[in-house]
């Protein structure tokens, strides 16, 4: 008998993981490997906030804090959504968590029972769905497709919510497509949900600062008021700080779901880092002038990844409005077979090639939700965004 509990067979490890692991050990092996799978900004974190941390160890800042956070931290939280979203909270309506996946973790567990719905729009992050799989939750997904820029439409909103719709989780940029909600599309998506009181939002807007070409980020509760006593707003600082390691995510929204939230904490990790609740204060009360530039440099990427996939034989890709991913098509190399006689007949076999013969790591569609298609992140430099294109461009023109 198996000590492993059935609840693990729902769920799955995240792909994006098992690929940062997988180029790990293929670059030990000696492999000349380009990973454009992770994440992550190859940012440093700002000097002040590292400052403030190291500070907060000499202060001997190393006890436990409150579960929901400290309360220096909390009111820093609610002072930029005051300041960025014209969203009014109180501490107790915030919860700080080790990084934004525990906040979104804490919140289905909280409140998901078996049978209940979440609409979860395609392409989603990894993780969405096994985290209300894991919550005996069931994901709802709704297609955003391409020639709607991967984003879902008010009927598509419409014709998915049931009277067991419990969530709809929005994610806005988007983490795999980079794709945003404009206000006006926002808003028809609000118009929906207001019309429906028995669904509640979730809204996960870690990317909220990481926008290009005079992008205007909105966020449901922003455009709709009467949504605010049913949404949870989630951020971070993970991506727009370069403080991934860190692992500080925070949640806001009606005191009893935030005090549930809290309770499961308080069984679980308790807190985060005492050091980086610290940090997270500097972060978000200190200086934000490092924003601009590095969104100056990502659309700079951007701008380069999109142009030399464009190029390849087969790819097509989309210019996303945000975030830090591209979410091109392999449609066009669908069909065809490789220079050692392999058919390419999904996208988890074109990544599959591209990585044995040229060496870049890609992540494919089918671990968003909406196929044939791959991510590349483009947080990474200049030099080998450029060197991975011409790979895959030269791995595409020897498809036969």
């Amino acid at each position: 008998m198996s000590i492993v509990a059935q609840r693990l067979s729902r769920i799955k490890p995240s792909p994006t993981n098992v690929l940062t692991g997988k180029v790990a050990e293929l670059k030990r092996e000696g492999r000349d490997i380009i990973g454009l799978g992770a994440g992550e900004p190859d940012f440093d974190t700002p000097d002040n906030i590292k400052t403030a941390a190291a500070a907060a160890i000499d202060a001997g800042q190393t006890k436990y804090t409150p579960i929901s956070g400290t309360l220096a931290l909390r009111e820093a939280i609610c002072a930029k959504f005051k300041r960025d979203n014209g969203l009014d909270y109180t501490p107790d309506q915030v919860i700080v968590s080790c990084g934004g996946k525990q906040v979104i973790y804490n919140a289905f567990m909280a409140t998901l029972d078996p049978g209940d719905e979440v609409i979860v729009p395609a392409p989603y992050w990894v993780s969405y769905p096994d985290m209300v799989l894991l919550a005996e939750g069931t994901p709802v997904f709704v297609d955003g497709i391409e020639e709607n820029g991967f984003k879902i439409t008010p009927e598509d909103l419409e014709a998915a919510i049931t009277p067991k719709t419990k969530w709809v989780l929005l994610n806005s940029p988007s983490n795999p497509t980079g794709a945003a909600y404009t206000r006006e599309e926002m808003k028809g998506l609000t118009d929906v949900l207001i019309r429906h009181e028995h669904v509640w939002v979730m809204t996960d807007d870690m990317y909220e600062h990481v926008v290009y070409d005079d992008f205007e980020f909105t966020t449901p509760a922003e455009i709709e008021p009467g949504l605010f006593d049913r949404t949870i707003t989630l951020n971070g600082h993970s991506k727009v700080y370069a403080m991934t390691g860190w692992r500080v995510g925070y949640g806001a929204g009606p005191v009893e779901l935030i005090k549930a939230m809290t309770v499961l904490q308080s069984q679980s990790s308790t807190h985060t880092s005492s050091i980086s609740q610290a940090a997270a204060v500097e972060a978000l009360n200190g200086p934000q002038d490092f924003i601009a530039p590095h969104n100056e440099m990502f659309k700079n990427r951007r701008d380069l990844v999109v142009s030399m996939l464009n190029q390849a034989d087969g790819i097509t890709c989309l210019t996303p409005e945000g975030a830090f991913y591209v979410y091109p098509s392999c449609a066009g190399t669908i069909g065809r077979t490789t220079p050692d006689g392999r058919k390419i007949e999904k996208d988890t076999d074109f990544c599959a090639y591209l990585l044995e013969s040229e060496g870049v790591a890609v992540v494919p569609g089918v671990a968003f939700g909406l196929e044939p298609y791959f991510r590349i992140s483009y947080a990474t430099s200049d030099e080998a965004l450029e060197e991975a294109c011409k790979r895959i461009q030269r791995a595409c023109g020897a498809l036969r």
